[in-house]
């Protein structure tokens, strides 16, 4: 199923600046790891060494934190935007 996945300004670099990349994915997890095939080192920013998403990242599928889902495992459908989001932190 095609989905596109939405970059933050910090992947962009790794992406050559694009902030959106179509790819064919049935979960989440398939969705980071077929656009770290087109743009290596997004996988590395996005999942830790054990495949886990990193605590600094969130992940939305139509607007819905996937950490209240599936997590990685969330399905996506044809036409759904997942959307890579650094956390924001401060005071």
């Amino acid at each position: 199923m095609s989905v596109i996945v939405r970059l933050p300004s910090q992947l962009r670099s790794l992406a050559g600046g694009v902030g959106e990349v179509p790819v064919e994915a049935g979960t989440v997890r398939d969705a980071i790891v077929a656009v770290d095939a087109q743009y290596p080192g997004i996988a590395f920013r996005v999942l830790d060494d054990r495949g886990v998403l990193r605590r600094f990242v969130n992940v939305f599928v139509a607007d819905e934190d996937v950490r209240f889902l599936d997590g990685l495992d969330t399905v996506v459908e044809a036409g759904q935007t997942v959307s890579l989001v650094p956390a924001v932190a401060g005071g």
